[in-house]
């Protein structure tokens, strides 16, 4: 089993980022059931990245805003770990380019990792551990995904769920601090319920890639598009993350109701909520931001925190226990405590 007790490693700052440019769900679900639309997913508005803007451009701008008001000087900076599946390029990484657009020293540890909607939890897991020796003594993850550009504007599956967003966590060194709990899971049995068939090593790009096709009642995209199975996405999720959770829970023997907030993955509401009943969690330990920014993807946990919990975050000690889920398909839980972290309010790209 994968579980991870990385000792000595605190959560002291977490930060987000949006494009000011909003989308109303009216505005943009032109199909037939726009309102079960909206209750079901319960998303009423999201935000869109222009075409130039990439979501490495939100976590530096969100970074930068971490850094000033956490105190840090650049050259402090150990490591930066950039998760996301909109990257700056096919090659080369991400993580350099944002190493040296934050002016960082060129002593800084970068990592890409490629993933989408579990992809803080494993990316916090991947940072803590590398700092957890005192070697590293200050890291910043940066989760943040644009995924409205993979999506057909045709394809009602997938367009109207997902928004822009760009986050980032700040890690510090602190020996005797209890640090983070983890425990993961992966199957790619399911690699295809969220995929983008064409432009990578499997599938080439070429002429064909671009032939727009009817998949069914408003769906038309084409093969550089994603594509999501909603209805095995929906099982998995409700299925494997109270488990997950249970499991965390009982291996590190964690008393439920002491956690203060349980954040997941913002997929969407009936999921969320199916899942929040299972374990038999209050409304206000779960904090959701679905309603303003939709499915984004990596960066959902953390922007549900700024947004939702901001002053709890900035004046309490809190016990947190979230969960990330679904496109790979892979899972991961993680628990940690935070005391009166800097979280400024969420910034908005211009």
């Amino acid at each position: 089993m994968a579980f991870l007790d990385i000792k000595n490693v605190s959560v002291v700052g977490i930060s987000a980022c949006v494009p000011s440019d909003i989308l109303t769900t009216e505005d943009i679900y032109k199909w037939e059931g726009c309102e079960t639309f909206i209750e079901t997913t319960g998303i009423r508005q999201k935000r869109c990245a222009p075409s130039n803007v990439c979501s490495s451009d939100l976590c530096v701008k969100a970074a930068e805003r971490l850094m000033e008001e956490m105190g840090w000087q650049r050259e402090e900076v150990d490591a930066v770990v950039f998760v996301s599946q909109t990257s700056d390029y096919i090659l080369p990484s991400t993580a350099p380019i944002i190493q040296h657009r934050l002016g960082l020293s060129h002593n800084c540890f970068t990592l890409d990792i490629s993933l989408g909607c579990s992809g803080w939890v494993y990316g916090l897991s991947v940072l803590a551990a590398l700092m957890q020796n005192g070697t590293l003594k200050k890291g910043m993850l940066l989760a943040g995904d644009t995924p409205l550009k993979l999506c057909s504007l045709e394809d009602k599956s997938t367009y109207p769920i997902f928004g822009d967003a760009g986050t980032v966590t700040a890690l510090q060194y602190s020996e005797g601090a209890s640090g983070l709990k983890f425990v993961m899971h992966s199957d790619g049995e399911g690699f295809q319920d969220i995929i983008v068939p064409d432009g990578g090593g499997r599938n080439r790009f070429s002429s064909n890639s671009l032939v727009v096709e009817d998949k069914g009642e408003g769906i038309r995209r084409c093969r550089t598009n994603v594509e999501m199975d909603g209805m095995s996405v929906f099982s998995f999720g409700i299925s494997k993350v109270p488990k997950i959770v249970k499991e965390l829970l009982e291996y590190y023997q964690i008393d439920k109701d002491e956690v203060n907030l349980y954040g997941f993955h913002q997929a969407n509401l009936m999921m969320n909520e199916k899942i929040r009943k299972k374990l038999k969690l209050s409304e206000e330990q779960v904090p959701y931001c679905i309603s303003e920014y939709g499915n984004t993807s990596c960066a959902s946990i953390p922007l549900a925190l700024v947004s939702k919990c901001r002053d709890r975050l900035a004046t309490e000690h809190l016990k947190h226990l979230d969960c990330g889920f679904g496109v790979g398909l892979s899972w991961g839980a993680v628990y940690y405590e935070t005391d009166k972290i800097v979280c400024p309010e969420v910034i908005e790209y211009e």
